[in-house]
């Protein structure tokens, strides 16, 4: 593998940030990011409601994830957020309104058009919706304005720049689209709510003016995804839900919801197979996993680290698919340097991707590529050895397999000239400069028009470079059969195989007005022995290697640069007989260090840029968060204590109140009181009946406190 993946069998492991194992298309980083910050938005304005809430802490509590993925998308091409200077607009609104007509070129390029289609009964059901009485013209004002803004950002640059995350997508455009088809569903189901008191004459203007849209979109709408017969399907369709919507109104609704149902599958269906994507059907897509994995397990046990290739691969990550280590890599976060050096090289290469597609038996050895999966059998060369097969697919050894790292001389990274537009004249400059021979040479050809044709002029492997770069698809005729090559435009060399004198080859140009300018090479065995034997003059042999370190020797017989086809990341330490050394990157993309001559033990390990930071704020936010749950807590706490002093507080004095209630006794007014009941009042102690002095100080007691009642 170029991209070291972590397996569970000791192969080496580079940013795992570049390690999206994801087979087809993966979700975009920026996506993530938007997640995050909508995240943090929601949680913001949860604060204002309530300040119980640790919405600062929890917003962090993740950033041991996403600081690394921060860093790792400063290194892909869509690390620059270079903000478009000038505002530009795709295409009308009219035009994006009209692919709601449906049965319309699904568009999964580069071409921006946003993917909106769900069902032609919206343009009856949003006329209702704008017509209905009981919806209020306030809401109405705040819907059409969402949708407006939606059509603002499919068709002006700036805005699409931003919903993805400030860059431009690479294929499937406008992916914010699915929030628009939510909201124009719900605007739909609002007026289906109302629709019961909405007037059968409001149903027909809403008809009628679906009618006028579609012959006027016939009629305005010139992009070659409208063929002219969506608009007849359209009209019929519409007058099929107009029916239903009356015969809805009319009450027989389980008749309506039956034939509605039929209705919409049958429009989903019709649009699906006129639109759809073709994909792979399961029994093909892993047809040979077995027969792969039992070559792979078939293999000894590795004295040094080697990679492995899928030649007949299903997707760029058959690699990570089936647990081996590859070349090729699909990614998100794919690191741009090495985008662009594979393409220096004449590999495949895009935004997202490279892969070992146009390869040479050089590029293989510079890769440390030792052994090659086929699902064909190919002859024995004197690179490359037959070893053994499973079913249809046929394992093969290359016999000059560089390592992981070698010594190079200084002044071949000062005269290597691999900034050349030509893959073959890249590659042969690097011959140069280590004083080998050409391991590309050129075989002449013949341009007419739209084809190219050339004569082998011995047997060997062939390769041709298309020199025009509005060529995208080419086709050519082979002594085996026809070869289709597809995103030719991406300039990688053509892979012919092994050819013999004698037969004209015969490529041709899918695009009939472009010339078919290209250069066809044979590739030199002899000169590719020259070049292998002169940088593997001081190689490095790895003596260990786990998911994030390796190590190894080296010996040097002069002073140069140690080359490593390791990705370059500024999360990687080396350190050469135990001190630490600077780290740079060789040839715009790979890990490379200066060594001094001598014998050397070399040490690497990895720890990706940004985990410890995320790891010590997340570490912190848990404290934080651990401490607001324990003040919180605790102010809970306080407020119960307080809460419950209040009710015994009221308790009491409710118990006091009504005390005073039931002991509280009408003493009646006294004018005059008759004399003789005054004289008995006033009668001394000593007239009243003797009684025991105990009993004297009791009743005295009753009495005070009587009184004082």
């Amino acid at each position: 593998m170029f991209e070291l993946y972590s397996f569970h069998d000791g192969t080496v492991h580079i940013p795992p940030e570049f390690c999206d194992v994801g087979i087809g298309q993966t979700p975009r980083i920026h996506q993530r990011l938007q997640l995050f910050f909508l995240q943090a938005v929601v949680q913001c304005a949860h604060s204002f409601q309530s300040t119980d809430r640790p919405t600062v802490a929890e917003s962090q509590f993740c950033d041991f994830a996403l600081l690394p993925e921060v860093a790792v998308l400063k290194s892909t091409a869509s690390g620059n957020m270079n903000f478009p200077k000038t505002l530009t607009s795709y295409f009308p609104i009219f035009d994006m309104i009209a692919r709601h007509i449906g049965n319309v070129e699904t568009e999964i390029g580069l071409a921006h058009w946003p993917n909106i289609y769900c069902g032609v009964a919206v343009f009856l059901f949003f006329l209702l919706y704008l017509a209905c009485k009981k919806i209020a013209v306030k809401e109405k004002a705040v819907y059409c304005g969402l949708l407006l803004i939606f059509f603002a950002s499919f068709s002006i640059n700036a805005l699409n720049f931003i919903w993805h995350g400030f860059h431009y997508p690479n294929s499937l455009p406008c992916r914010q689209s699915f929030i628009y088809i939510f909201l124009m569903l719900f605007i739909c189901f609002r007026a289906y709510a109302h629709l019961d008191e909405t007037p059968k004459k409001y149903v027909a203007i809403a008809f009628w003016g679906s009618i006028c849209f579609v012959l006027l979109a016939e009629k305005l709408v010139t992009q070659e995804h409208f063929h002219f017969i969506v608009y007849y399907v359209a009209i019929i369709f519409l007058a099929a839900y107009a029916g239903l919507i009356y015969i809805y109104k009319g009450g027989r609704r389980a008749l309506a919801g039956f034939l509605a149902l039929a209705l919409v599958s049958m429009e989903a269906a019709i649009n699906t197979t006129v639109t759809s994507v073709t994909t792979t059907s399961r029994e093909s897509y892993t047809a040979d996993n077995e027969e792969v994995r039992i070559l792979k397990d078939s293999l000894e046990p590795a004295s040094d680290f080697y990679r492995v290739e899928k030649k007949t691969r299903k997707t760029k990550n058959d690699g990570a698919w089936m647990n081996f280590p590859s070349v090729s890599l699909f990614s998100s976060t794919a690191n741009a340097d090495l985008s662009k050096i594979f393409k220096k090289l004449g590999c495949e290469s895009s935004t997202n991707a490279y892969s070992i597609t146009g390869s040479t038996p050089l590029v293989d050895s510079i890769f440390s590529v030792k052994y090659a999966l086929y699902s064909d059998a190919v002859s024995n060369t004197e690179l490359m050895m037959y070893l053994r097969e499973s079913g249809g697919t046929y394992l093969y050894e290359n016999l000059y397999t560089l390592p992981l790292g070698f010594v190079l001389p200084s002044d071949i990274e000062e005269n290597w000239q691999y900034e050349m537009d030509n893959p073959a004249e890249v590659q042969n400059d690097l011959c140069l400069v280590t004083g080998a021979d050409e391991v590309l040479v050129d075989t002449g050809g013949t341009v007419n028009k739209n084809t190219f044709t050339f004569t082998p002029d011995m047997t060997g492997e062939y390769y041709v470079f298309v020199l025009n770069k509005k060529v995208k698809n080419v086709k050519a005729n082979l002594p085996s059969g026809s070869k289709s090559f597809g995103n030719v435009d991406r300039g990688y060399l053509l892979e012919l195989g092994t050819l013999s004198p004698g037969y004209e080859v015969k490529l041709t140009a899918d695009e009939a007005g472009e010339q078919l300018n290209a250069i066809a090479y044979r590739f030199s065995e002899d000169a590719m022995i020259q070049v292998y034997d002169r940088l593997n003059r001081m190689p490095m042999h790895l003596t260990s290697w786990k998911d994030t370190k390796l190590s190894g020797t080296v010996t040097a017989d002069r002073a140069g640069t140690l080359f490593t086809s390791i990705p370059f990341e500024k999360g990687w330490t080396v350190k050469v007989d135990g001190q630490k050394v600077e780290t740079r990157k060789a040839f715009g993309a790979f890990l490379a260090i200066d060594v001094g001559s001598g014998d050397h033990v070399i040490d690497f390990s990895y720890f990706p840029e940004g985990l410890k930071p995320g790891v010590l704020i997340t570490g912190g936010s848990i404290v934080i968060l651990i401490f607001l749950w324990f003040l919180r807590r605790e102010m809970e706490r306080r407020r119960d204590r307080a809460r419950m002093l209040r009710i015994r507080r009221m308790q009491r004095e409710s118990e006091e109140e009504r005390a005073d209630e039931e002991g509280f006794e009408e003493i009646p007014e006294i004018d005059e009181e008759p004399e003789e009941n005054l004289n008995e009042m006033e009668k001394p102690d000593s007239e009243t009946p003797d009684m025991p002095e105990s009993e004297k100080h009791i009743d005295h007691k009753k009495q005070t406190t009587e009184e004082q009642t």
